[in-house]
């Protein structure tokens, strides 16, 4: 009966833990994917994780208010997305290889600034877990749903940056497939010399999504270091970035796609990490590279790869086609 209870326990832990560390693959990963579907690859989503991560940890340091450095992020991480829509939109360089250049550039400045302004590991306030009670919503109980038994303390017990991922999937399904603006976007994707014989501004849809797309990025790393884990150091995304974008294509370039490939990547993680806390045999490394690992498998698997889009990487020059 024991071993039962802590079978349940640990596989709650886990489902827990997997729920939770999806957070910070979904926010850059339907941001990415944004950009995508417009024609822009963006592998710069690392950097811009990283700078978001700073600057929303250095204001919530400063200031001990959590949303001013959630504001923070995204704004840096606009910034930046900007950057990258100048250099691949206006500038047309390669996308693959300045995206590569962004990426090492947050991770140097975000070093720097750590180093200049921090100097040391700090701990912040994040935010806190939802705890869901009915008397917050005018109910005369003192249940909270995150006491539920198994329910509870697997989706009611959460920040409020865990609850905005994953409802920005569904918001962003519906812009897509409902909305003309979504319309516009997957149409320059997929044939941008046509969206222009329309009266459809290639720049300025693409602009928007790689900004848009650097916004959540920048909200992604800001998830790390302001609601997981309450700190920052350097180059604590550790590769989610570059992951981020494998679950595009994972996803097949759908917002649903992408929400099972991020489960499915934090799981994992969350495995490796119960693992080593319970001292399993086996290797550190090894657990550490699960990760990694998967990223590789995804990639190379032909899934969904029809839904690709035609324009993906090919800057477009208006009058040619």
């Amino acid at each position: 009966m024991n071993e039962n209870l802590t079978v349940l326990a640990i596989v709650l832990g886990i489902l827990h833990s997997g729920i939770r560390l999806a957070t910070p693959y979904l926010f850059a990963s339907l941001g990415e994917m944004f950009s995508q579907r417009s024609g822009v690859l963006n592998l710069g989503v690392e950097g811009i994780m990283l700078m978001g991560s700073f600057f929303g940890f250095f204001v919530v340091f400063q200031t001990g208010n959590p949303w001013l450095g959630f504001g923070a992020a995204a704004l840096i991480g606009a910034l930046m997305g900007l950057l990258m829509a100048l250099i691949s939109v206006t500038f047309k360089a390669e996308q693959g290889i300045s995206g590569i250049g962004l990426s090492l550039f947050g991770l140097g400045v975000s070093s720097l600034l750590f180093k200049t302004m921090l100097g040391s590991v700090e701990g912040v306030e994040a935010f806190s877990e939802l705890k869901f009670c009915l008397s917050s919503f005018g109910i005369d109980s003192s249940l909270c749903l995150s006491e539920v038994p198994v329910a509870g303390d697997i989706i009611f017990s959460h920040g409020i940056m865990t609850y905005i991922a994953y409802a920005l999937v569904p918001i962003s399904a519906y812009i897509l497939a409902r909305t003309t603006w979504g319309l516009k976007i997957k149409a320059v994707g997929q044939n941008p010399e046509a969206a222009d014989s329309l009266g459809v501004s290639v720049s300025i849809v693409r602009y928007f999504t790689v900004t848009l797309g650097g916004i959540f990025a920048g909200i992604a790393g800001a998830s790390l270091s302001i609601s997981l884990l309450g700190i920052f150091q350097e180059n604590m995304t550790n590769g989610i970035g570059f992951i981020a974008v494998a679950l595009v294509y994972f996803g097949g370039w759908s917002p649903w796609g992408v929400l099972v490939g991020a489960l499915l990547f934090s799981t994992v993680n969350a495995l490796q990490l119960w693992g080593q806390v319970l001292g399993l045999n086996i290797p550190s490394d090894v657990a550490v590279m699960l990760p990694y690992l998967m990223t590789i498998i995804a990639l190379a698997l032909p899934i969904r790869r029809a839904a690709q889009p035609a324009a993906l990487t090919k800057p477009f020059t208006r009058g040619e086609g």
